[in-house]
């Protein structure tokens, strides 16, 4: 969490146009920030150019910003539908995966004893593309079907469908990884 008070000094600052408060308030949010791109991201120049793409916008708009929440979650916000845009600039179609072709991995029960942050992450760095996108804006921005659906031009249908088979796909690949951590006693 920021201090108010040089949280407040930096906005004002930063609406004059001043470019050492502009920097300051980078060094400030990027490193929280370049956590959310890089979920969104395909590798970590598409990440740091979506948290470039999205410092632009913040700077741009920073006087529109209202003091009725936190300047961090209106940040955050920019930042996220900035890494939506770039995602859809970077589809080559419209097509997400095809989900039938995709093994139907059923719920079952797992621990995630053993497994770092850094391994989930890795995780979810891993999905496809499209369930990443609906994993991401459902269940760690608490974005709705329907916001998912209109922000990626899908139905909330196959938001839906996608969130599942992340879930499943989720859960196959920490089965894995525990297995690697754990050798496999369940044999």
């Amino acid at each position: 969490m920021v201090d108010a008070h040089l949280l407040d000094d930096l906005l004002e600052s930063c609406k004059s146009g001043e470019r050492r408060a502009q920097e300051r308030l980078y060094l400030l949010l990027a490193p929280q920030l370049y956590g959310l791109c890089i979920r969104y991201a395909s590798d970590a120049n598409d990440a740091q150019e979506t948290l470039q793409v999205g410092f632009i916008k913040i700077f741009k708009s920073i006087s529109s910003f209202r003091t009725e929440g936190s300047f961090e979650g209106w940040a955050r916000r920019v930042m996220v539908n900035t890494a939506i845009e770039s995602y859809n600039k970077r589809k080559v179609s419209r097509v997400l995966l095809d989900l039938n072709a995709l093994k139907d991995f059923e719920g079952s029960f797992f621990e995630m004893e053993g497994l770092e942050v850094q391994d989930l992450l890795k995780i979810i760095h891993g999905l496809p593309q499209g369930f990443r996108m609906v994993f991401n804006m459902f269940a760690i921005e608490g974005y709705s079907h329907k916001e998912i659906a209109e922000a990626l031009g899908i139905s909330e249908g196959t938001s839906k469908s996608q969130l599942s088979r992340a879930r499943g796909w989720l859960k196959e690949k920490i089965k894995v990884m525990e297995g690697e951590v754990y050798g496999d006693i369940r044999r």
